[in-house]
């Protein structure tokens, strides 16, 4: 596996890394999270042209999961990172994740932050293991908020989340 800039004509195939990664909160009573349409081909453009978006892909060069991160109060946020189930619990979301961490070290970006579901064992538990700690709402920046308010107005706060960071 090697991670590498996502490319235009890998976006439907992540949009489908999305979906099918999506369809394992069914077995954890969150069946809407798994509905939840992926990021549409225009808004991963966006991320793409920015030079934040990647592909972990295997020796046939096929997209196995995805990450998305955009600026917000100076240091990246994790705005999805996605693997596909039939390359799950291979550290291909690690491997992704700490690959982000250098791009942003390289580049003197002092954090990563990200927001997750908190009881979910593959969302906050998961990212602890990857060094993110949870921050306390006394702790969230402008930018951490106005995500916060976005997730809760599309419905996400039906379940308990919480903002996390990972010092770099």
């Amino acid at each position: 596996m090697r991670i590498r800039p996502a490319r235009q004509p890998d976006l439907p195939g992540v949009r489908e890394i999305e979906r099918a990664a999506g369809q394992s909160f069914r077995g954890v009573g969150m069946p809407e999270i798994a509905d939840d349409e992926p990021p549409s081909i225009e808004e991963l453009s966006r991320y793409r042209r920015a030079n934040l978006a990647w592909v972990a892909v295997d020796a046939d060069d096929v997209p196995l999961g995805y990450l998305i991160a955009e600026p917000v109060d100076g240091n990246l946020h994790v705005e999805q990172v996605s693997v596909h189930p039939r390359a799950a619990r291979r550290g291909v979301g690690r491997r992704l994740l700490d690959h982000l961490a250098g791009h942003a070290a390289a580049t003197g970006v002092p954090a990563l932050t990200l927001t997750t579901f908190a009881d979910v064992p593959w969302n906050a538990p998961y990212y602890a293991r990857c060094g993110f700690v949870v921050l306390d709402e006394s702790d969230l920046t402008a930018g951490l908020r106005a995500i916060r308010a976005r997730e809760a107005a599309h419905g996400l706060d039906r379940w308990r989340r919480v903002c996390m960071r990972r010092n770099l």
